[in-house]
């Protein structure tokens, strides 16, 4: 982090600049002078990587589309703070998009989803009343235009990482095994998820009863729960939280103390100290008479789960850190 009132900084005789929709999007990135992302000069990366956003008439949806940037970004310095690569579509095909559109005024249908590297958003789940009438509707614990953005990046990347790239097929095998086969007909799945729901022992194998629609599905619930927890612990860190043993109300066998890096701990190291850190934070949330913070159980076969996707994820950073 770095303050500038001007705008510009010079870091190790670096000069960055305020990137160019600091004042439309709210943008507190800064770009390295003469640096161009996709031919849009003094564009951060994060910020580059929106295709589509509504026109500049519809003033509504514009207002709601520097919510969502704030949470794309977000969303982009925590895939590079963990080292996934990340490839704009404007660098190579199928490479990452975002269309950020509005089904309220922007006159056409908006579905929420992902499709060879396009995640499309609908700006107007970043109202609160329609996002939370979504939520109870649909028995959701949990709704965020973060969420949201997480959940369907673990689309892109399942495709990426496990299914799409050739060195990447040592996956492929594992991955069907854990979360089934991705093979099955998605519209079918979809039908019988709407007309039935979910199996009532779902807790027991799944994170959400989403994540029971389709292997796809499974994988991206996991996927965006493994950065909910990764973002929060390292922010808890970041912010000196330690629970002490002997100072807590509840019962802890030692303190928890957030690790700098879960890049070679175990998962279940990671899930650990969350289990904790998250019934802290649960805590503070109701005792201001909100919802827990974190409203999941995560049973013995999402850890398997949760272990598969960190294990993509930090053999992918450590071969990305290698080539480079």
């Amino acid at each position: 982090m770095v303050a500038t009132s001007s705008g510009t900084a010079v870091i190790d005789g670096q000069v960055w600049n305020a990137c160019t929709r600091a004042a439309s999007l709210g943008c507190n990135w800064l770009v390295p002078e003469e640096q161009e992302f996709g031919g849009q000069q003094g564009r951060c990366m994060a910020d580059s990587l929106i295709r589509r956003e509504p026109e500049a008439h519809d003033t509504i949806a514009v207002e709601k589309l520097t919510s969502t940037a704030l949470a794309l970004r977000r969303l982009i310095y925590q895939l590079i703070d963990i080292g996934l690569p990340v490839e704009p579509y404007w660098r190579r095909d199928g490479g990452l998009a975002f269309d950020l559109l509005s089904s309220y005024t922007g006159g056409e249908r908006v579905v929420i989803g992902h499709a060879d590297g396009v995640i499309t958003i609908d700006l107007v789940e970043s109202l609160d009343a329609y996002r939370e009438s979504l939520r109870v509707h649909l028995g959701e614990p949990y709704r965020t235009m973060l969420g949201h953005l997480r959940h369907e990046v673990g689309h892109y990347y399942q495709n990426v990482l496990v299914e799409r790239d050739p060195g990447a097929a040592r996956y492929l095998d594992e991955c069907r095994e854990i979360f089934g086969d991705e093979r099955a007909d998605y519209q079918d799945e979809i039908a019988r998820h709407y007309k039935f729901g979910a199996p009532a022992d779902w807790s027991d194998s799944y994170i959400s009863e989403y994540a029971t629609m389709h292997p796809w599905e499974d994988f991206a619930e996991c996927f965006a729960h493994y950065l909910h927890i990764t973002g929060s612990i390292d922010t808890a860190r970041e912010s000196g939280l330690i629970l002490h043993a002997d100072r807590v109300r509840f019962s802890v066998q030692r303190d928890v103390i957030p690790l700098p890096s879960y890049e070679d701990a175990p998962v279940e190291r990671l899930l650990e100290d969350w289990k904790w850190l998250s019934l802290c934070f649960n805590r503070v949330n109701t005792a201001m008479g909100k919802n827990p913070l974190y409203p999941f159980e995560i049973p013995p076969p999402v850890v398997r789960k949760l272990a598969f996707v960190h294990k993509v994820i930090r053999e992918t950073a450590r071969e990305a850190a290698a080539d480079h």
